[in-house]
């Protein structure tokens, strides 16, 4: 039962990153693909790990892939928000259609 439960989560986590890649190359400015490479990354790269770890149990393999999940859940979010912080102080800019800018407005 565990080796299924393994599986599926390979599968959705290869669904999450194929998923994720489309967003990436589909969304019209940076910040829309930030967002898609966090949900590659964090719903995809984890739920992978989290299905290596069932299947190879706690060896020396899925030890390491829980570490590696671990460290992807808390560094990613924070990597991701320092770069679209980085873009929009440099000055790039919003997609013309965005609703709109709640950076910008705090700093009014």
């Amino acid at each position: 039962m565990i080796d299924v439960i393994g599986k599926i989560l390979l599968g959705v986590g290869a669904g999450f990153g194929v998923i994720g890649s489309i967003g990436v190359l589909r969304m019209p400015d940076v910040y829309n693909r930030i967002h898609s490479q966090t949900l590659c990354v964090v719903g995809g790269a984890i739920l992978i790990l989290f299905g290596v770890l069932l299947l190879e149990g706690f060896s020396s393999y899925g030890l390491k892939a829980l570490i590696i999940a671990i460290f992807l859940f808390v560094t990613n979010p924070v990597g991701s928000h320092a770069i679209a912080r980085a873009a929009h102080k440099s000055g790039v800019k919003l997609w013309p259609e965005s609703i709109g800018d709640k950076l910008k407005e705090e700093r009014r």
